[in-house]
């Protein structure tokens, strides 16, 4: 097998060329590809076997990629990114004027800036925000090593950077901060009296 920088290097030059891989983050594994590559995306929701009326998440370098896909940070979202980025928190923005239809729903787009270095040093390789979804079908269980990802999606993927097993062990925590008062869509690693430390009303439960 090659080295881990090996894997990295050829993982990002498959995005660069439209491909799609398999990478650990700090939840669960990935399955990403360059986000503003339409043909990549649309191969991911074959892949996935998911509804396309369901758009992914997109995965950040750092705050300041927030603006090329969402509008700026303020009130709740912005201190929930302080506090819990890069880590495993999911937020829902209002999407930028530019960002393309098929990256967004009602007007709102789902971003992380995952703690871990793989995802970091693919995102910064490209130079572009990574669709980021878990490497499963839908609907099924999320995948913490390369194995499990290659036990579900073979020959369906370019690529799987094996990282070793995700140190998260679930999902990140999914919260809507379009709104005065956050609104957790899904509960994942940040629980939500952790959330609710940053906000003096109680959030939202689906």
């Amino acid at each position: 097998m090659d080295s881990l920088q090996q894997q990295v290097e050829k993982g990002i030059e498959i995005l660069k060329k439209g491909g799609i891989i398999a990478f650990p983050t700090d939840t669960v594994y990935g399955l990403g590809c360059d986000a503003f590559c339409l043909r990549a995306v649309e191969r991911i929701y074959e892949v996935k076997r998911r509804p396309r009326h369901l758009p992914f998440p997109l995965l950040l370098g750092d705050i300041s990629q927030v603006t090329t896909v969402a509008k700026p940070l303020s009130g709740i979202a912005l201190s929930l990114a302080r506090r819990f980025w890069p880590g495993a928190l999911t937020l829902v923005l209002p999407k930028s004027d530019s960002l393309p239809l098929y990256l967004s729903s009602g007007g709102t787009v789902a971003v992380r800036i995952p703690d871990h270095p793989i995802c970091f040093a693919l995102i910064q390789g490209i130079g572009s925000p990574l669709v980021g979804t878990s490497a499963n079908i839908s609907g099924s269980y999320s995948a913490l090593t390369a194995d499990e990802v290659e036990q579900q999606l073979r020959e369906r993927v370019d690529f799987i950077v094996d990282g070793g097993k995700c140190p998260g062990g679930n999902e990140s925590t999914v919260v809507d901060a379009t709104g005065v008062v956050p609104r957790i869509l899904r509960q994942g690693i940040i629980p939500r009296h952790e959330i609710e430390t940053l906000w003096s009303a109680e959030c939202v439960l689906p």
